[in-house]
C-alpha cells in the first residue's frame, strides 16, 4: 500500500496533528511508508496451522487472598497531614455550597 498525501492529511485530521511543515510531512510520510512496508512483509509469512496467540505465556496470575488488615493506624496516617482536625484530614473546599 502506498501512503499518499491525502492519506496523510486524513490521518493527521483524525489524530488532530499539525503536519503543515513540509519537512515534517516528508519525514512522516517516509516513516508511515516504512511501517506499512513492514506489515506487508509480515503478510508474506506462511502462517498455515499456526494457532492465534491469545496470551504471551501460559502462566496464570497468582493473587493473594484479600484479607483486611490494619497496616497503619489513623494517628500514624494523620502524622503526615499538613492540616488535620482530630480524626480527619482537612482539605480546601472544592464544591460550592450552591
Amino acid at each position: 500500500m502506498k501512503i499518499t498525501e491525502q492519506t496523510l492529511d486524513r490521518i493527521a485530521e483524525l489524530a488532530r496533528l499539525d503536519v503543515s511543515d513540509p519537512t515534517t510531512r516528508t519525514a512522516l510520510l517516509a516513516d508511515m511508508q516504512r511501517v506499512f512496508d513492514f506489515v506487508e512483509k509480515l503478510n508474506e509469512v506462511d502462517t498455515t496451522g499456526v494457532e492465534p496467540l491469545i496470551f504471551m505465556t501460559d502462566e496464570m496470575d497468582v493473587l493473594r487472598d484479600d484479607v483486611p488488615s490494619i497496616e497503619i493506624t489513623k494517628q500514624q496516617a494523620l502524622m503526615n497531614a499538613p492540616v488535620k482536625d482530630s480524626d480527619y484530614f482537612k482539605v480546601p473546599r472544592v464544591v460550592d455550597k450552591g
